[in-house]
């Protein structure tokens, strides 16, 4: 892990900023990848994670590939969600990061290109302050194959960040973003500090700091919160 100073915090715990941390959810908060579960259920799952690594890496614009990605996915039954979301795994750390930013008066939300049908219940298990997502089109019990409504793009990720910040009067120096692929480029960069968590060649090339094990509790000594 590379790491720079820790965000500023005072010496007396009263006088304390706030902070809040903001982290993709696929491969960050969660190890795995949401649309490559729904892939493998769908029988096409080589072809989702081509298309996922190929957009991570920076090589193809993100709404584009997430619709090629949705697009393969038609046809899936809705009960998906839930046989996705029994599975998913929460990343080392996460619930012991929450506790203590919201513990301190901070707050912690997540942006994700994944899909709101599997991330709301998570969210609401591991007491997230906000989160924000892509919702896929569903009808008569199947999806679509599109996304409905406004795509969670790189600048929706960061637009989201700099929204929350400044609903809590935080400012954006005491912001974190964390993430592990391209498209949390904009988020890492509108932050106080950017953490490239596992990530790709071009975002450790753009971050803050580096972290290469796979526990989130290494976040809090960068917050003040643990020595």
């Amino acid at each position: 892990m590379l790491a720079p100073d820790p965000l500023p915090a005072s010496q007396h715990p009263a006088d304390r900023p706030r902070f809040l941390v903001v982290l993709d959810v696929d491969s960050t908060l969660i190890e795995n990848e949401v649309i490559e579960m729904l892939g493998d259920l769908a029988g096409c799952h080589a072809e989702v994670a081509e298309i996922t690594e190929r957009a991570m890496r920076g090589e193809l614009d993100f709404a584009q590939s997430l619709a090629a990605r949705v697009a393969l996915l038609e046809g899936l039954a809705d009960t998906c969600f839930a046989e996705v979301g029994a599975a998913i795994r929460v990343t080392p750390g996460v619930p012991e990061m929450i506790a203590a930013v919201q513990a301190d008066g901070g707050a912690v939300g997540v942006v994700s290109g994944g899909f709101h049908e599997v991330l709301d219940p998570l969210a609401q298990s591991l007491g997230l302050d906000h989160w924000r997502a892509n919702r896929l089109g569903v009808r008569d019990g199947r999806l679509t194959g599109e996304v409905s409504g406004p795509i969670i793009d790189p600048q929706s990720k960061a637009d989201a960040l700099t929204e929350w910040a400044g609903s809590r009067g935080i400012p954006l120096a005491h912001t974190l973003a964390v993430g592990d692929g391209a498209n949390d480029l904009r988020m890492m960069e509108v932050a106080g500090l950017s953490v490239a968590f596992d990530a790709r060649p071009l975002v450790r090339e753009h971050a803050d700091v580096i972290m290469d094990r796979r526990d989130l509790s290494q976040l809090l000594p960068l917050l003040g919160l643990r020595g």
